[in-house]
C-alpha cells in the first residue's frame, strides 16, 4: 500500500489550498486534475457535510480568495481565521497559493504577512517551503531570483524588469531576488535552496535541506525551480516533510507546489496520469469575455479579438467609484450589450487596453480624490463588474464566459453566485475551462474561463469559444 492510500485510508485528503486571487486558484485545480488528482474549487471555505454529500470522491480541494488585494491589517482580520480553518481539514498539506510572478508589497497582498501568520498558525512545522517557479508556465527561480516571460514571444525577463510586473498598478516589483523581496515585507530569515543543492543522489539533497535548517531561526526555505528535474527533487523533499508531520505541513507558493507533487507521486507510480478524465466540450456559438485586466497580454487578445468581429465596450469605471451612479451606469451597458448578444456577436467588456490606456491614470486621479487605495479600484470595479455579467447572463442565457484579470476574476465569480468549480480541460497551461456549481439553475453548469494578465497566446478568447478545438 503507497503513502497516499494510507492518507487516503485515514480520511484525509492529500492537499488543501487558498488562492490568493481567482485564476491562480484555478491553475493548481488544473494542475492536479490534468495529473489525475480529482480535485474540486471552492469560492468560500466547504462544510464537512458538503464534502461528504456532493464530492466525496475529491482528493484535494480549494478555496478561492482574494487576499492580493488585501492589507496586512485585512490579511490579519479575513485571512487568518481562513488559515486556522484550513489546518482543521486535517489534510497533509495546506497550501497558500500565490501568483507564478509573486505579486506582493508591503501595502496589498504581502507574502510575507502570510508567512508570519503560517508560522504561528502552523507552528508545529519545522519550516515553511516555498516555491514560486513554474517551467509549464516559463517562471523560474534561479539563485533566489525570480523570472516570467512575457508577450507573443514568449522572452523571459528578470521579475523587476518585466514590462508587465515592473509596472504593475498595484503591486509594482522592484526586485528579483525573492528573498530581499520578502525582507520587505517580514523579518523572517529565509534560506534558499539553490540548484546545485537541489543535484544529485536524494540522500545528499536531503542533507543539503538539513543543514540549511540548522539555524533555529529559519522561517522559510525558498526552492529554486528552473526545470522539471528539480521540481520533482522539489516534490519530494515537500512530501517527505508532509509525512513526517502529524499535522499539516503549510506551504507558500505558485501552482509549482502541485507541479512539483505530481511530479513526484507520478514518478513513485502513486498517481496515474494515464486515468485523466479532462476533454475539450466543443464550441459554442457566443463568448462573452469580461476583463479588468491591462497587461500587454490581454492588450494583444482583445486587439486580436477585435479583429475577428467581436464588439467591445470600454466599461465607464470612474463612474462605478460613485456608488450613486454604479446602478445608473450597468443599466446603461446592459442595454448596450444584449442588442449585440440577439445579433449574434461575442462582446468584450474591458476597463482597460493595455498598460497605457488613458484611462488608468485618469482612474488613479479619482482614486486619489476619494481617498482610495489602488487596490481598492479591483475591489469596487470586480465587484460593479460581476453584477453587470449577472444581469447579462440572466437575460441572455449564454452558457460560457471568460473573465480575464486575477483581481477581477474573484470578485465577478462571486457575483454570480457560484459556490464551487472543477476543471473540464486545459484551454492552455494556466487557462483552464471549468464547470461552475450553483443553486441557481441558470449558473449551474455555466462553463467559465478565468484568465490572469500573462496567460494565453493572441487567439486565446477564440480557443476558449471553441472550447479548446483546434
Amino acid at each position: 500500500m503507497n503513502n497516499l492510500d494510507v492518507m487516503m485510508q485515514k480520511n484525509e485528503r492529500l492537499l488543501c489550498y487558498y488562492g490568493d486571487d481567482f485564476t491562480g486558484s484555478t491553475d493548481v485545480m488544473e494542475a492536479l486534475a490534468m495529473n489525475g488528482v480529482e480535485t474540486v474549487l471552492f469560492l468560500e471555505p466547504p462544510s464537512a457535510e458538503l464534502l461528504a454529500q456532493r464530492f466525496p470522491n475529491v482528493e484535494c480541494f480549494g478555496v478561492a480568495g482574494v487576499s492580493r488585494t488585501m492589507t496586512p491589517d485585512e490579511m490579519e482580520r479575513e485571512l487568518r481565521p481562513t488559515l486556522e480553518l484550513l489546518k482543521s481539514y486535517g489534510t497533509a498539506v495546506v497550501h497558500y497559493k500565490i501568483c507564478s510572478t509573486f505579486d506582493s508589497s508591503p501595502r496589498a497582498g504581502s507574502i510575507g504577512k502570510v508567512l508570519e501568520m503560517g508560522r504561528e498558525i502552523y507552528s508545529q512545522c519545522r519550516y515553511v517551503p516555498i516555491v514560486a517557479g513554474v517551467p509549464i508556465l516559463k517562471r523560474y527561480t534561479v539563485f533566489g531570483h525570480h523570472f516570467a516571460a512575457a508577450g507573443a514571444d514568449g522572452e523571459t525577463y528578470r521579475l523587476d524588469r518585466h514590462p508587465t510586473m515592473s509596472r504593475h498598478p498595484i503591486t509594482p516589483i522592484h526586485e528579483s531576488d525573492l528573498r530581499l523581496l520578502l525582507r520587505q515585507q517580514t523579518e523572517l530569515p529565509v534560506a534558499l535552496m539553490e540548484l546545485p543543492a537541489l543535484d544529485g543522489e536524494a540522500e545528499k539533497v536531503a542533507a543539503r535541506l538539513e543543514q540549511r535548517l540548522e539555524n533555529k531561526e529559519t522561517a522559510a526555505v525558498l526552492f529554486d525551480v528552473l526545470d522539471v528535474s528539480r521540481l520533482e527533487t522539489t516534490g519530494r523533499l515537500i512530501w517527505q516533510e508532509a509525512l513526517d508531520q502529524k499535522m499539516s505541513l503549510f506551504v507558500i507558493g505558485s501552482s509549482g507546489v502541485e507541479y512539483a507533487l505530481t511530479a513526484h507521486w507520478a514518478s513513485e507510480g502513486l498517481v496515474d496520469r494515464d486515468n485523466v478524465q479532462l476533454q475539450a466540450p466543443g464550441e459554442v456559438d457566443q463568448l462573452l469575455v469580461v476583463s479588468g485586466s491591462c497587461s500587454p497580454v490581454t492588450q494583444s487578445q482583445i486587439e486580436w479579438a477585435l479583429g475577428q468581429g467581436y464588439a467591445a465596450i470600454q466599461v465607464p469605471v470612474q463612474d462605478w467609484l460613485e456608488p450613486n451612479r454604479a446602478e445608473e451606469s450597468r443599466q446603461a451597458l446592459l442595454k448596450r450589450v444584449i442588442p449585440l448578444l440577439v445579433e449574434g456577436r461575442n462582446v468584450i467588456l474591458y476597463s482597460a487596453i493595455g498598460p497605457e490606456d488613458p484611462a488608468i491614470e485618469a482612474l488613479r486621479k479619482v482614486l486619489d480624490v476619494l481617498g482610495l487605495e489602488p487596490a481598492d479600484s479591483g475591489r469596487i470595479i470586480g465587484m460593479q463588474l460581476g453584477r453587470l455579467t449577472r444581469d447579462i447572463l440572466q437575460t441572455s442565457g449564454l452558457r460560457r464566459i471568460l473573465i480575464a484579470g486575477g483581481d477581477t476574476s474573484g470578485y465577478v465569480t462571486r457575483e454570480l453566485g457560484i459556490y464551487a468549480m472543477s476543471c473540464i480541460s486545459t484551454i492552455v497551461p494556466g487557462g483552464p475551462l471549468c464547470r461552475c456549481y450553483a443553486e441557481d439553475s441558470r449558473m449551474d453548469g455555466l462553463q467559465l474561463s478565468l484568465k490572469g494578465g500573462q496567460v494565453g497566446g493572441a487567439d486565446y478568447f477564440e480557443r476558449v469559444r471553441r472550447g479548446g478545438l483546434s
